[in-house]
């Protein structure tokens, strides 16, 4: 996944990256980094998508981007590229990236960290659940059950399983992934505190359930191993 290394060099991360897999044989897939509404959006698409280890972009768009038409000729080059879309955004920016879905089908739009449901009081989950199913109406569109902690609090599978739940039964299995968002997930828990905790929240769903989420749907998204 993209780390924002130099913003002047969005290309020369996934250089580096490519030169670790020759060495070492991982990472199997990654995801660069582009700015869409940028000068050199165009010519920063081309290259990435020169990388065979290349799937997607990821872009942190300010609140009303993706409904611009600037930004829009840029998403709209990643089809050409064969390149999804990796969202990250808060949950009051999903009823727009439901309209960017729907208005480029033949491009997967992949919600980074569960769309960030930080306001865990009744209210803020009822909006959250509404906007993911704007989005989740998107058959295009997928999300990664991510980057879920509460601040200042250790990671608990128990604080975690109704989110993680929420998020299964809007989106459907087929179209979940359980991730990590490592090394900021350190800070409230360790990398098995986190493997462990989704085990424990899915453990009574149907064997196949499981399989998708934990590595079916990303195998086939990330397009790894011939997937």
């Amino acid at each position: 996944m993209e780390a924002e290394w130099d913003p002047a060099d969005p290309v020369g991360e996934t250089r580096w990256i490519s030169a670790l897999a020759a060495r070492h044989g991982v990472p199997d897939a990654c995801v660069a980094q582009a700015w869409l509404d940028r000068d050199d959006a165009e010519a920063v698409l081309a290259a990435q998508a020169s990388f065979p280890l290349v799937r997607g972009v990821r872009h942190k768009p300010r609140p009303g981007a993706m409904l611009t038409a600037r930004w829009r000729e840029g998403y709209a080059l990643l089809e050409r590229h064969g390149l999804h879309f990796e969202l990250q955004a808060p949950w009051s920016e999903l009823t727009d990236a439901a309209e960017l879905a729907s208005a480029f089908p033949r491009t997967t739009l992949v919600l980074n960290h569960t769309g960030l449901p930080a306001d865990r009081s009744d209210e803020g989950l009822a909006g959250w659940r509404a906007a993911m199913r704007a989005l989740a109406a998107c058959p295009n569109a997928c999300v990664k059950i991510s980057g879920l902690g509460i601040r200042g609090r250790p990671w608990r599978a128990a604080d975690q399983a109704g989110v993680v739940l929420d998020a299964i039964a809007i989106f459907g299995a087929s179209r979940c992934m359980f991730a990590s968002n490592f090394p900021v997930d350190g800070l409230v828990g360790s990398y098995a505190t986190l493997m462990n905790g989704w085990r424990e929240i899915v453990a009574h769903l149907p064997q196949a359930e499981q399989r998708a989420l934990f590595w079916e749907n990303a195998h086939r998204v990330y397009r790894i191993g011939g997937a």
